[in-house]
């Protein structure tokens, strides 16, 4: 929940920037959803790992269950935000770059 609330001040705090100097634009935008994504990605990961903990504490078949189904809810949510992300980076990437077929005329 730490994870998440300073990456939610992180968040919160470069819109703020954004908006005091009047440079909103779609990448800036995208750059701080990106930021914020990848600390939910790290929430998520030490969520998940606390679950394990404690269904190897001490196991029941509900519990596993459970363990199983929040397992896959997380590494779906997991995947597609570094799919997000990585998606970004090409993008960043690619900014300034004109197109292969482009650079002749």
């Amino acid at each position: 929940m730490l994870v998440v609330a300073f990456g939610a001040f992180q968040a919160l705090a470069g819109v703020i920037a954004v908006v005091v100097r009047r440079a909103a634009d779609e990448m800036e935008g995208r750059q701080i959803w990106i930021r914020f994504a990848t600390w939910i990605l790290l929430a998520l990961e030490f969520a998940l790992a606390a679950d394990l903990v404690r269904t190897a504490v001490a196991p029941t078949w509900d519990d596993i269950a459970k363990l199983a189904v929040i397992a896959t809810i997380r590494t779906m949510l997991n995947y597609f935000l570094a799919k997000d992300i990585a998606e970004f980076d090409s993008v960043q990437k690619s900014v300034g770059n004109p197109p292969p077929d482009a650079a002749t005329p």
